[in-house]
């Protein structure tokens, strides 16, 4: 039996980092003048992630991001967002 890794799962890890560090680019260029509240059915087409991707990064984000301050602000039809700078 080998001990290497799974390539398609290396993949798929740095497929989901490279999309959580689009996203959070995106929110930094956005948020650059002060808070900034969306939807992510919103942005999906500028940042070219689905939805649902936006909102299991953004619970992501929230924990990990260091330059955003990220809150879930409220649920009306979707999750909308509230985003700064730190």
């Amino acid at each position: 039996m080998s001990a290497t890794a799974n390539p398609s799962t290396n993949a798929s890890a740095n497929d989901d980092s490279s999309k959580e560090e689009r996203l959070k680019q995106y929110l930094i260029d956005r948020a650059q003048d002060g808070e900034m509240y969306f939807k992510g059915k919103f942005i999906s087409e500028d940042v070219d992630l689905s939805p649902k991707e936006i909102g299991a990064l953004m619970v992501k984000l929230r924990d990990s991001a260091t330059e955003l301050t990220v809150e879930k602000w409220s649920y009306t039809g979707a999750t909308t967002w509230r985003v700064e700078p730190a």
